[in-house]
């Protein structure tokens, strides 16, 4: 039985999420589409999360997608629900935290629920309602120059009240440390606020919130709180007898292939990284443009090369290069026709053979997965390769490993491939 629904608002979020899951020793797939629940509630996962790139889109479309969601969750008997969204809160001006987090208020019944991104494993808190990443503010953090969402406002009750219309209030810390009965009384007080972002600096923060909060029809936050909910859920009893951690997933026979969108700096020094020894098509926006067959262009470059070795293809771009192309798409168009292109070379790619790719950014990620048309994904346990390798076996056997573009060491991809390969082994 499905014991948690899970909506995350990006692939590579929702891998996250399911892997934590899966290390902690709950099985629990991804799906991609709210059609494919129906073959995961036959089967013996105890979680699921449902990725959606919802993070960007208009605000009404995202609150429908929630909608569509818990009521498919709901259908397959599940009635906890929670919302996840990135450890850095990354959101627009209209949203989409706020805004979908009222739409699955509603959908779910639940009278009030709690905002808590930290995760302290990454050295994101939150203390007076103000995120740290490691001892910077957010908003003088990397966040402060993202080229799609970028954060300036450290203070979280003032970044969800601004895209919300629900009141926003503070669970500090000074009563979290209290325990269950200040924290069911700070939350029922008389006139308080229905959204209320939450203090964690460590984990013992979030197994406190979990305690109080595990049978809530709705809770929302990163990827850490879910692994405490689950532990709450299940009782330290039965996580005892919980199956060995998969970190070796299916084989994939086939080429091998990076896909980089991301232009966070890690995701630059992997592709430089990558670069040393193999090929990297490095996608140029306004030349694809004035470029009709700009695609094609693309895979006549990869077909000659993919029996060498692996290949990459990157839109990922420097400050430099993001103010070029910024100018003259906007930071939203460039984003999207990065994505589209990379899409549609990712389902050349497969066509060509590739059935081990690897996806940086989020965004791109999710882009990929729909355009390969995979609705169901296998998610191994998280370990160095942060959550993001995962398995599919329709319509032919395909693995990947995605990440979001901020995570990972150098040689990530070089690790990546490694652990796919090992499967054919």
């Amino acid at each position: 039985m499905i014991e948690l629904g899970i909506l995350a608002d990006d692939l590579t979020g929702g891998m996250m999420v399911a892997s934590l899951l899966e290390r902690a020793g709950l099985e629990c797939p991804l799906v991609s589409s709210v059609e494919a629940l129906e073959a995961v509630a036959k089967s013996s996962a105890q979680a699921v999360v449902v990725a959606r790139k919802i993070r960007l889109i208009s605000p009404e479309e995202a609150q429908k997608e929630a909608r569509q969601t818990v009521a498919a969750l709901k259908a397959i008997g599940c009635h906890r629900f929670y919302y996840k969204y990135c450890a850095t809160f990354d959101s627009t001006e209209k949203g989409n935290i706020g805004p979908v987090a009222e739409a699955m208020l509603e959908a779910s019944g639940a009278d009030y629920t709690v905002f808590c991104p930290a995760f302290p494993e990454y050295t994101v808190t939150v203390f007076q309602g103000h995120m740290f990443v490691g001892a910077t503010p957010l908003g003088q953090s990397f966040k402060r120059n993202d080229p799609v969402t970028p954060m300036l406002n450290s203070n979280l009750v003032e970044v969800l009240q601004a895209q919300s219309n629900q009141p926003v209030g503070l669970l500090p810390h000074n009563v979290l440390i209290r325990g269950k009965s200040a924290i069911e009384d700070h939350l029922t007080r008389p006139q308080a606020p229905t959204f209320y972002v939450v203090d964690a600096v460590d984990d013992e923060d979030l197994r406190r919130l979990a305690d109080v909060a595990v049978n809530w029809p709705l809770t929302t936050g990163a990827d850490a709180l879910p692994v405490f909910l689950a532990n709450a859920l299940q009782g330290e009893n039965e996580r005892s007898n919980y199956p060995p951690r998969k970190t070796l997933l299916p084989a994939s026979p086939g080429y091998e292939a990076l896909i980089a969108g991301s232009c966070a700096a890690p995701t630059l020094r992997q592709v430089a990284y990558f670069e040393n020894d193999h090929p990297v098509f490095r996608v140029d926006l306004i030349e694809a443009a004035a470029t009709p067959d700009y695609v094609s262009k693309i895979l006549l470059w990869a077909e000659t090369r993919l029996p060498l070795g692996p290949v990459g293809v990157a839109s990922s771009a420097d400050a430099k290069e993001l103010k070029r192309t910024q100018a003259a798409f906007g930071r939203e168009g460039a984003a999207e026709r990065a994505d589209q292109i990379l899409g549609e070379v990712s389902r050349g790619l497969y066509e060509l053979g590739v059935r081990k790719f690897i996806v940086a950014g989020g965004e791109t990620s999710g882009q990929v997965i729909n355009m390969l048309g995979i609705n169901v994904v296998q998610v191994s346990a998280f370990d160095e390769l942060a959550g993001g390798y995962c398995h599919s076996n329709e319509p032919d056997a395909v693995s990947f490993v995605l990440k979001a573009g901020a995570i990972g060491k150098d040689d990530f991809t070089e690790v990546a491939f490694a652990r796919m390969r090992l499967a054919e082994i």
